[in-house]
Formats: structure tokens, sequence, C-alpha cells
């Protein structure tokens, strides 16, 4: 009997296994034979002699026969099978998943640069949906959505009461379809209700700008097949202005807020560029002998100009891969709000009929040995997001506005450094008080560096 139940159970595990098998087959416990087409012998043989949970694979088999004979409704096998294999993935951690075909496609679409729906990186969390990001320029950022929101209502179906995969399925629709989201966000005292139009999204990754003709900025909204190429090229356009303004790029602030990853090997790229040598990050799998080291190579795009690495609760994956290696190599200073802390590694598994699964194999460490996953990068100086009126805050009375003062008693020249600021630039107080301060960072590694030059 026990060598029956143990062939039966690889038979059954096989063939539900096996999406190849175009036919259907009723399986009980009960039925003394079971022939699964396209199945070797040899392979069937070595699944029975395997260590496999034979009491929990048979209940499996159980529920999987009452299900498709007395369900309410008619159910496929094919649709039991995904489902279970569904729970399987989902069930181990929010970012192992199975695909059909359909959605199989829409996965490879994210790193192509165009594709339909929010524009936002999403995650499961009991049973709720939260946003890890919106993208820029995305209909969900436009709208008002924010790293950290929780969807609980997608137009007028709870999140709790639909599978996760269907959830984010009804986020996605034609370009120009109106879908209502209801979230639940920390700093409001009740549910907001945002309405979201859907878009073609096509994201621009990097973005760059010369503030007031010495200090790089470059903001990179999500790592892409050529993001570490489309860095190279913002750097040197960054150079050719300050050239072209008879000064040179003093410094360089990194901006990865809100940015969800992406590509590994563009965040094994982008850290290259400004690393001379030494550790990037590492995989570290259940098995001792699974570790993969990534390694910088010697050269350093900025040539040791100081660098300011902004991140906050939305930059995630490969932006904390950046930071956490900028970071420990004493490259430059992180600044901003700790991240997410997405450090798992997925592998992607191509099955049959244009079908896939993710699933989680290795965690991300830092160059120390610092995991990410579950706690993050934790910024060298903290930068909250305020709103900022500097308007009302500078009005300061100053000894020369004062009657009868007294008139300075040299004009002896003071040889002192000093940072032109631009109308531009002040602006990012009250617009972007961040960027801001990472602004001043950036001016003030930049002066500590000429002082050390200078002795």
């Amino acid at each position: 009997m026990r060598k029956f139940q143990k062939s039966l159970v690889a038979v059954t595990l096989l063939s539900l296994l096996s999406f190849a098998n175009s036919e259907s087959m009723a399986l009980t416990i009960e039925q003394p034979k079971v022939v699964v087409p396209n199945v070797s012998e040899e392979v069937i043989e070595n699944a029975a002699t395997a260590n496999l949970p034979v009491q929990q694979l048979l209940l499996f088999v159980n529920v999987f026969e009452q299900l498709r004979a007395n369900y309410v409704e008619e159910v496929t096998e094919e649709t039991l099978v995904n489902n279970a294999i569904k729970g399987m993935l989902s069930g181990l951690d929010p970012h192992s998943e199975f695909y059909d075909s359909e959605s199989y496609k829409k996965v490879q679409e994210f790193t192509t640069g165009s594709f339909a729906g929010l524009g936002v990186e999403v995650v499961s969390e009991d049973g709720l949906i939260r946003i890890i990001s919106p993208m820029d320029g995305s209909p969900a950022k436009k709208a008002g959505i924010q790293a950290g929101d929780l969807i609980i209502k997608i137009d007028s179906t709870a999140v709790q009461s639909i599978d996760v995969a269907k959830a984010v399925d009804m986020l996605k629709g034609e370009p120009g379809t109106e879908v209502v989201l209801t979230i639940i966000r920390e700093s409001e005292r009740s549910p907001l209700t945002i309405p979201v139009v859907r878009d073609v999204i096509k994201t621009e990754s990097i973005k760059g700008e010369l503030i007031d003709n010495e200090f790089g900025y470059i903001r990179l909204s999500q790592f892409q097949e050529r993001s570490a190429e489309e860095m190279k090229t913002a750097i040197d356009d960054l150079n050719k202005q300050a050239m072209a303004k008879k000064t040179t790029v003093k410094g360089l602030i990194l901006d990865l807020r809100n940015n969800p990853g992406g590509v590994l090997d563009q965040a094994v790229e982008i850290s290259d560029l400004f690393l001379e040598s030494g550790l990037i990050v590492y995989t570290q799998g259940r098995d001792p002998a699974s570790r993969i080291d990534f390694v910088a190579n010697p050269g350093d795009i900025l040539e040791g100009a100081p660098l300011v690495v902004l991140i906050n609760g939305g930059s995630a994956s490969a932006s904390e891969i950046v930071a956490g290696a900028i970071q420990d190599q004493r490259r430059g200073i992180i600044a901003g709000e700790k991240s997410f802390g997405k450090g798992s590694v997925q592998s992607v598994v191509n099955l049959a009929n244009g079908q896939g699964m993710k699933y989680t194999t290795a965690l991300y460490y830092t160059p120390e040995g610092r995991s990410i996953q579950g706690e993050g990068i934790s910024p060298n100086i903290e930068l909250l997001s305020l709103n900022v009126d500097s308007e009302r805050n500078s009005n300061f009375i100053r000894e020369e506005n004062l009657a009868k003062r007294l008139n300075k008693g040299s004009d002896k020249e003071q040889n002192i450094t000093t940072f032109a600021q631009s109308e531009k630039a002040r602006g990012l107080a009250i617009s972007d008080n961040q960027l801001y301060e990472a602004l001043n960072l950036l001016k003030s590694l930049i002066f500590v560096k000429d002082v050390l030059e200078t002795q």
C-alpha cells in the first residue's frame, strides 16, 4: 500500500505540474491506476522514491477531487491547478507569484520603458495592496498617489474580498479609462478616494540638471535596460554645460527617491560608475555555495568629486543596492529617509504555454554584509520632507538695518569661499525641501574637500 501511495503521489504531482499535458484527468485516492501522458516510467520511478510528503500530497489530491466534482459552479482542472500554484507561491512571500500567459507578457514589458496602466510599483500586504512608489510623470503620480499608500478598494470592490493578483489586474486597463482607488494614508484620519485615469506609461528613467552652473543633479526614476549608459550620457552632458559656463561640475546629487528598482545589472553598473574598486553587492541563497559577488572596476566617473545620494521610503531594491554600496564604501553621503527594505532576489522561470513564475532565491547584502531585506538603508543624514516658507522665515533684522550703526573699521578683503545661489535654487526650499537640503550638504562636502586640498 505504501509503494502504491508513493507512486500515486508522484504521478499526481508530476501531472499537476506538467503544463504540456492537455488532457483532463480525474484523480482520486481510491483510483487504482492513473495514466499520465508524456511522463516516462523512469521519471515516475525517480519521483516515487524521493522523500515526498505523502500525506500532505494525498490531502491535496482529495481537496482537488472534491472541488472538481462538487463545487457549486463547474470549475476546470486547469483553474484549480493554477489557483493551487498561485497559493503555493503567494503564501511564501509578497514577491513570489505565478503568471498565466497574459500576465506573463505584461511582466516582461516592465523593462522596455513603455506600457499601459497607472504607473505604480506595488506589493501585496495582508490581502491589500501597498504602493512602493508611483513612477515619475505617471497617472498615479499626477493624481496624488504617494509611496506607502494602502489600497483598500478598487472602484466598488474591496481588495480583501478578491485574490491579490486579480486586484492588480483591475488596476490595469485601456488608456483613457478611469479607476477609482480608495486608499489609507498614514497622515490622514480617514480613507481617501482618488480617481486615476489610465494611460500609456512612457518612462524617462534619467533626468539631469546643472544647478547654479557647478552642482550636478540627476534624477533616476527606475532601473531599466540602458540606465547605466544613460547615466554616463547625463553626466557627460552636465560636464559640457559646466564647461560652457567656464566652470566644472564640483559635485553630484543622485536622486533615488521613489525609485522602486528594476534591473539588477544596471544597479551594479551604476554603482561601478562612482567606485574605484571593491565589493558592490553580493547575493546569498540557501546553499552557502550560491553566493555571487559583484565587484567594481577601476575608474570613478566623477574623479572623486563629492556625491550625495537621496533616498526615501519609496526607494527599493536596485536603489538600495546603489545606496548601500556608496554608503559602505564611504564614497558619498546617503541623505533623506530610510528606504523601503526590499532586498530579495527573484528568479523568473519560463513555463509551458507562455506561462511563468517568479520566486525568491536569494537575498541582497551590502559590501559590509548588511542584509537589505526588511531593514532597508538608513541615511547618514536624515532629511525629512517638509513644507517650508522661506520668505517668511528669512526676514531677519541685521546690524546694517539699525539706525546710528557704527561703520566698519577696515576695508580688508575677506578671502572666504562662498557659493552663489540662484533664485531657482532658493525656490527649492519650498518646492522640494529635501533636495534643497541635499544641495546645501553637497556644498558643505565641496567646501571641506577644498579646505583639505589647500592645507
